[in-house]
């Protein structure tokens, strides 16, 4: 599925810009600063979640605007269609809204008509940093095959908080209501887990089955706690006084960890180089992107934040040749000219403090 038509209002410096995308490679440019990953930002959001740097809402907003934001798009028609937004009113500036097709509607209905992967410059340090980063990671590949992954992960979320706060604060606990609690995150945290395994052993299979090129191959396996509701239920009902003292729930499907390896090399992700890291976790997107094609027949849209510019003339060449005909494809950077070998037809934009425009 692909935008045809972007419309942001208000949104971070863009007061009102409004884009008509083709359905290959889409290439905004400008100085930095201008508003080009702004615009990536705003596609991002049209998925489950806080878009691509999980701001708050209120900063999203304009500075000198009305207080609020929108971010409308149109679907292909020819694949559908349809017509999605989200945004905050001024007077609720951290609520978010979801319309999808005229009719109000929860922001995990996006993932029923779009699937948004991306890279940005802050992902470069995934395999180095908090396992927390990995499992947000991980969770967008799982939504792409999953679509009703991002609803059972925010019921669990919001169970565990509920059981957090009545450990910390209630001497003396309702057993019966603790018990509803964790049969809610037992229930939605097995099937957390299950749509994260599946997404993990059909992924490094896709991967396992692709040559060794430009784009590192990568062994995938999930780490951390794994069972059915059952077993969930009990070690929660177990671990109360445990958790109680550590002041968050010690076992669950919110403690686990992806982990990659260099397959060609047998080394964890973490122990190579900044150059091989930032080749694995291209060749794990463009390897998911492949297998969401294949399993849903609808290619997600990427959004590949100043990828160009970290990358030898041989390893653009390689990611645009892989990219074409394989949906459509976001990508910023500052110069025109690291683009220059985008294979097709591509719509080209300038950027310019705001300021959208045809190249």
């Amino acid at each position: 599925m692909a935008l045809t038509r972007l419309v942001l209002t208000d949104f971070r410096n863009h007061a009102d810009a409004v884009l008509e995308p083709g359905p290959g490679f889409v290439v905004l440019t400008g100085e930095n600063g201008a508003g080009k990953t702004n615009v990536l930002e705003a596609v991002s959001l049209l998925a489950p979640g806080r878009g691509l740097r999980r701001a708050a809402l209120s900063d999203m907003a304009r500075q000198g605007g009305s207080g609020g934001f929108g971010v409308a798009a149109r679907l292909d028609a020819a694949q559908g269609g349809g017509e999605i937004g989200t945004g905050t009113e001024p007077r609720a500036p951290e609520r978010r809204l979801v319309r999808v097709n005229g009719t109000a509607a929860a922001a995990t209905a996006l993932a029923e008509w779009l699937t948004i992967l991306w890279l940005t410059p802050a992902m470069d340090r995934l395999f180095v940093e908090a396992p927390g980063d990995r499992r947000r990671f991980l969770d967008r590949l799982t939504l792409a095959l999953h679509p009703g992954h991002a609803g059972h992960a925010t019921r669990y979320d919001a169970a565990m908080r509920q059981r957090n706060r009545i450990l910390a604060e209630d001497a003396a606990p309702d057993p019966a209501w603790l018990a509803a609690l964790e049969a809610r995150m037992a229930e939605h945290g097995a099937a957390i887990d299950a749509a994260r395994r599946d997404t993990v052993d059909r992924l490094a299979a896709a991967i396992l089955t692709q040559p060794e090129g430009a784009f590192a191959r990568a062994g995938l396996r999930l780490d951390g706690w794994s069972g059915t509701a059952p077993d969930l239920a009990r070690a929660l009902a177990e671990g109360r006084r445990r958790d109680a003292a550590a002041g968050r729930a010690l076992a669950g499907p919110h403690r686990a960890d992806l982990i990659v390896t260099h397959l060609a090399k047998d080394q964890p992700a973490h122990l190579c180089s900044t150059g091989e890291q930032k080749a694995l976790l291209l060749g794990l997107v463009l390897a998911h992107a492949d297998l969401v094609a294949d399993r849903t027949g609808r290619a997600p849209v990427l959004l590949l934040d100043e990828v160009a510019a970290h990358l030898d003339p041989g390893r653009r060449a390689a990611l645009f040749d892989r990219l074409a005909g394989k949906g459509q494809v976001w990508m910023t950077g500052t110069e025109a000219a690291l683009f220059d070998t985008v294979p097709g037809a591509a719509t080209r934009y300038r950027v310019d403090h705001g300021t959208v425009m045809i190249d």
